[in-house]
């Protein structure tokens, strides 16, 4: 059986795309998870998403369509039950640890539609790697304004007030609508990093 560290081997460094998985087709949100998985593989980068329906599925399929390198990091969960159809490279996992490592030690980028407890969960792990310098640093970006406002006026109002991150802390992630914006983040993160090797988090 092909580990991630085998696989990505000859795979390089992608950009990871985080979202929801309850998320339906012709939704707007699956319409723009499309269009970065597609902006993505553009690019000529591999397009990293969890596998999985929903936005994950969005990512994939935009960046396979595209003729891009489509990768699935899949995990089987009460509502995920089988693997996304718009896979170049499908990589299977047991466990959230080992999944989530894949993706950090593998992008040099992030890019976060909406999403739940996953998404959160996901999201916040990267920052807390870059924060600590436990990986390079690297665009960390929040697609669709008005879904995050709310959370990054508590992590001001509640995180920063009481002096439990630093105000550069939040320089860390960037809350946009403008796809041209992300593309052009992404490409200067593959120039900084063109010859990093994909490591595991120290």
């Amino acid at each position: 059986m092909t580990t991630a560290a085998q696989a990505f081997r000859h795979i390089g460094l992608g950009v990871s795309v985080f979202g929801s998985a309850r998320i339906p087709r012709g939704h707007p949100y699956y319409d723009l998870g499309i269009e970065i998985g597609a902006r993505i593989a553009q690019l000529g980068l591999p397009m990293i998403a969890g596998g999985g329906p929903g936005l994950m599925e969005a990512a994939n399929r935009g960046a396979y369509e595209a003729g891009g390198r489509s990768i699935g990091l899949n995990i089987r969960l009460p509502r995920e039950k089988r693997d996304n159809t718009y896979q170049t490279d499908s990589l299977h996992f047991e466990y959230f640890y080992s999944r989530k490592a894949s993706f950090f030690m593998h992008s040099l980028a992030y890019v976060v539609l909406p999403g739940g407890f996953g998404t959160l969960d996901e999201v916040f792990e990267a920052i807390t790697l870059v924060q600590t310098l436990k990986q390079p640093p690297a665009p960390i970006i929040l697609v669709g304004v008005d879904f995050w406002s709310g959370l990054m006026d508590w992590v001001r109002d509640q995180l920063l007030a009481n002096g439990m991150i630093s105000p550069y802390d939040l320089d860390l992630i960037l809350v946009t609508d403008d796809l041209d914006e992300i593309v052009r983040l992404i490409q200067d993160a593959a120039q900084i990093e063109p010859n990093r090797e994909p490591a595991l988090p120290e």
